[in-house]
């Protein structure tokens, strides 16, 4: 009998099984690998944590395993910080070599010093610290030194010298510092290029002409013979007998012993200012940061690109391109600075060095592109490095397996991503690589962050993230330069507290609701529970465990009133607010009786009258309170302050107020790098430019212009990178405050309490503000102090910028906000809070676009209150450059919401102007 269908039977039900089985190890696999995918933790389970403040010059550090944090700061002082008691002490101070002299012969500041820190692999036994710095006299060389160090002073009989670079004192820079030690304890160090750029027009220095070579980085760099440019690698060894090698070279560096114009010291080379190199310890692959030039913009035929910084990974010993490459091997052109005549740009596949000031090999090895790149414009390949001023410095890849003993640990999120940082622009991202080391993402760690300076970060072995930040500024002690660290908390958080009261000042009686409004907990189901405690002068005057209590105080004095808020596992948090009780704050209202509240129009006159009360005090009105005690005053302020700020009280009217805008915008972009306001830094003083360009009436347009593009020579060497992204109001806005500072100070104008006031603006501006303030402060009482209130009326330009428009439907801005573009028919916005008064006519300005074939028409309507308001006004037909429509007569006054809508073809919008009648 045949046993064939049997036999197949069987192998169906058999490819079945294996069908079946298959699939379930699909879904086990895939069900696990999504449940094992690390989430993001959120942000607020970060935590900073000030350690130190006030650093002078901190430069790169070390955290020992109790926890104090051993830095060096770059004028020579070495130094511990204990976080038990807060102290701060000096271990030891080098005798260090910080200037240098340019071209002219002059003395100046310059990078070197005392550079970095670090602590052998086996410190616990032998105590062996590293020291690398630029040694003071006559012989211009850094120097690795080795000590014992058992917590308090240096041994000084214990220091060896390890290594010695041989450097050049005149017109340099880029010293590196960097140190690190491998998993076999090789010892990493990163030295720059030791080369004067900033005579090469923001291009690779190649100047090879006879006396040059400090502005030659040829003969550092890529030359193999040299030390200077590279990363080196070496191998200490402990002392033998007299004579004994301070070091060995381990194999696998890029030149092996006894190479022909080499050092085998050189792992990598091709580098200017390799900064803050990391080894991930999983795949021994080395990290770091890399500093480009000053560049700002591409010469491809005759120079080459402008500049970029680097962040750069080595899989091994190789050649990375400086200063014939930049960037993913962008090539510069072989110039010629004597003839000024350019030849061919350099081959990334056969780079050759045939310098005069070259002491190495000619042939060179294929240069290798950088990881990350950004320039000083908007990166398109990594939009997360922003733009502006730049200088790469590198950081950590994070691995748990380093973290034994770790009381906190950073979440597995982060296993095998390296944190970056920027020291101009205070940022920290996290790279995210693929099993084959290649680039696969980045993000942004911890977005609100705003670091100043950043010079150096690590984990340490407590699994916090140590940060020392230098500050906003070269060559000086920075008062925000500091020590930080980020810790991680992945259990339950503290709750976040806020708190206010309905009033803050008041007569007796005075009733007062204190609220916990905008308190929160960002641990799910967490109940809260609430405690106001009320002190006088430092004993409790009430305890009240409600979230929103109301309280009577019928005794003057002053009060604080602390909320305090505990989660349900005890964690807690408190805020305050203070209360004077016993004087109520005077009343003081400042009105436009007669002329428009919103805008001023040059050469005419609004009527005004201040109106003053106190309840204790009186009033201007029963004469109780004379006009001699109110202040009356007015500032016309000019384009680049913050007016809302001013409106809400938050500012008050001075220089301060005028270019808060401006002056925020210095703070907290790369300025302060540079400049400062008085003294030189790398570029010249605020205060200086000022002086030099004073009276002249071009100085505004053309110094926007070298922010926004970049430029050098006006102030020797020194060059300005470009700020292509800054938006042309607020560029205008730093020079008109830069050129503030070489005027006198201009005293408010008193006024009367009523009476008429002329607007006279400056010739030309049609973006500032005219401020009325009247202030007054009261009398106080027995038992209080003295209040104090004031009103502020604002009148700006009748020129209304587009970027003012809110509640905004179917229109598009570009990037400064300065055009508005109309996309669909139907679209519309808003200006909000318009006085009509004496108002006649509404003018639109046209943005400039391209010139259609068929000149464009539509329908611009002006309406009240809403997109479908009361109708103002309209224009329709052709549109030109400025449209200009009549305002209804009976609609013409009053503050109201104004309204434009659009309907017919596209148009850009630059302003509204707002026309007066005579």
């Amino acid at each position: 009998m045949s046993k064939t269908p049997d036999f197949h039977y069987s192998n169906v039900i058999m490819k079945r099984m294996l069908f079946f089985s298959a699939l379930l190890s699909l879904l086990l696999y895939t069900e696990t690998s999504f449940a094992q995918t690390p989430k993001k933790p959120e942000s607020n389970r970060f935590t900073k944590v000030v350690l130190a403040q006030r650093l002078e010059e901190p430069m790169q550090f070390q955290v020992l395993k109790d926890g104090r944090v051993l830095y060096a700061e770059r004028k020579g002082k070495l130094k511990v910080y204990d976080p038990k008691s807060q102290a701060m002490e000096t271990v030891a101070e080098f005798a260090v070599s910080t200037k240098y002299v340019n071209k002219a012969g002059e003395v100046t500041e310059g990078e070197d010093g005392l550079q970095g820190v670090i602590l052998d692999p086996d410190y616990d036994k032998n105590h062996w610290i590293y020291i690398y710095y630029s040694l003071a006299g006559e012989e211009a060389k850094n120097v690795l030194v080795r000590y014992e160090w058992h917590g308090k002073e240096l041994l000084e009989s214990s220091r060896k010298v390890v290594l010695e670079v041989l450097v050049q004192r005149e017109e340099c820079c880029h010293v590196g510092g960097g140190m690190l030690f491998d998993k076999d304890k090789n010892l990493y160090l990163t030295t720059g290029d030791n080369t004067f750029s900033r005579a090469s027009d923001g291009f690779a220095p190649l100047d090879e002409r006879p006396g040059e070579s400090p502005r030659d980085s040829q003969k550092s760099s890529p030359n193999t013979n040299d030390l200077r440019g590279k990363i080196l690698r070496i191998h200490p060894e402990p002392d033998g007998t007299a004579g004994a090698a301070p070091y060995t070279i381990p194999k696998g560096n890029l030149f092996p012993v006894g190479t022909p114009q080499t050092k085998p010291e050189i792992y990598t080379m091709g580098n200017r200012n390799p900064w803050r190199p990391t080894i991930d310890s999983k795949t021994g692959w080395l990290y770091w940061g890399e500093v480009g030039p000053d560049g700002s913009r591409d010469d491809l035929e005759k120079r080459g690109p402008q500049s970029y910084d680097e962040f750069n990974r080595a899989k091994g010993p190789g050649f990375y391109g400086w200063p014939y490459f930049v960037a993913n091997n962008k090539a510069y052109v072989k110039y010629d600075f004597a003839t000024k005549v350019s030849g061919e740009p350099f081959d990334p596949s056969h780079p050759f060095n045939n310098s005069p000031n070259s002491t190495g090999l000619k042939e060179l090895p294929a240069a290798q592109p950088a990881f990350i790149w950004y320039s000083k414009a908007q990166s398109q390949e990594f939009p997360l490095m922003e733009s502006g001023g730049n200088s790469a410095v590198g950081g950590p890849v994070f691995r748990k397996d380093d973290f034994k003993n770790a009381s906190r640990l950073f979440p597995e999120y982060y296993e095998g991503k390296w944190f970056i940082t920027d020291w101009v622009r205070g940022w920290m991202n996290v790279v995210e690589m693929d099993e084959n080391g290649e680039y696969k993402s980045m993000e942004r760690f911890l977005p609100d962050l705003k670091l100043k300076g950043p010079i150096d970060m690590k984990f340490g072995p407590d699994g916090d993230l140590y940060v020392l930040e230098y500050g906003n500024g070269y060559f000086k002690d920075n008062p925000e330069a500091e020590l930080i660290r980020i810790e991680y908390n992945s259990g339950n958080r503290k709750p976040l507290v806020e708190a206010s009261a309905s009033k803050t000042a008041g007569a007796l009686p005075m009733q007062v609701t204190l609220s916990s409004e905008g308190t929160k907990d960002f641990d799910e189901g967490d109940a809260l529970q609430y405690e106001w405690v009320v002190r006088k002068n430092n004993a409790v005057f009430k305890t009240m465990k409600e979230a929103n209590p109301t309280i009577t105080f019928t005794t003057a004095g002053t009060y604080r009133a602390t909320l305090t808020v505990t989660d349900k596992a005890g964690e807690k948090n408190t805020k305050s607010v203070e209360i004077k009780a016993g004087n109520e704050p005077p009343v003081v209202e400042f009105e436009i009786t007669k002329g428009n509240s919103t805008f001023y129009f040059p050469g005419k006159s609004i009527q005004y009258e201040v109106r003053v009360s106190d309840k204790e005090d009186g009033s201007l009105a029963n004469k109780k309170i004379l006009p001699s005690q109110v202040s009356v005053s007015t500032n016309y302020l000019s384009e680049g302050f913050n007016l809302t700020r001013i409106a809400q009280k938050q500012l008050s009217v001075d220089a301060s107020a005028q270019y808060a805008t401006a002056i925020s915008l210095i703070n907290n972009g790369d300025c302060k790098a540079c400049h400062a306001i008085k003294e030189k830094v790398l570029g010249p003083s605020f205060t200086a430019i000022s002086a030099k360009y004073k009276g002249d009436p071009a100085a505004v347009a053309g110094l926007s212009k070298k922010i926004l593009n970049g430029g050098s020579g006006v102030w020797g060497d020194a060059f300005m990178p470009a700020h292509p992204t800054m938006a042309d109001s607020d560029v205008k806005g730093i020079v008109r405050y830069i050129m503030s500072l070489s005027d006198a100070p201009k005293p408010a104008k008193t006024l009367p309490v009523k009476g008429t006031y002329t607007t006279v603006a400056p010739k030309g501006d049609t973006e500032g503000s005219f401020i009325f303030r009247a202030a007054y402060a009261d009398r106080g009482t027995k038992t209080a102090p003295s209040q104090s209130s004031e009103a502020t009326v604002i009148l700006r330009n009748p020129v209304v910028p587009v970027a003012l428009a809110d509640q905004v439907k179917e229109i598009g801005f570009n990037n400064d906000s300065t055009m508005a573009f109309v996309r669909n028919s139907g679209a519309s916005f808003r200006l909000k809070g318009t006085d009509l008064t004496g108002i006649k006519q509404i003018e639109i300005i046209r943005a400039f676009g391209r010139k259609a074939p068929t000149p464009p028409s539509g329908t611009i309507e002006a309406h009240a209150g809403g997109a479908d308001g009361m109708l103002l006004g309209k224009f329709s037909g052709e549109y030109s450059d400025k449209m200009v429509f009549d305002i209804a007569a009976e609609a013409g006054s009053g503050v109201k919401d104004v309204y434009f809508v659009f309907t017919g073809a596209p148009i850009g919008i630059k302003a509204i102007r707002f026309v007066a009648g005579d």
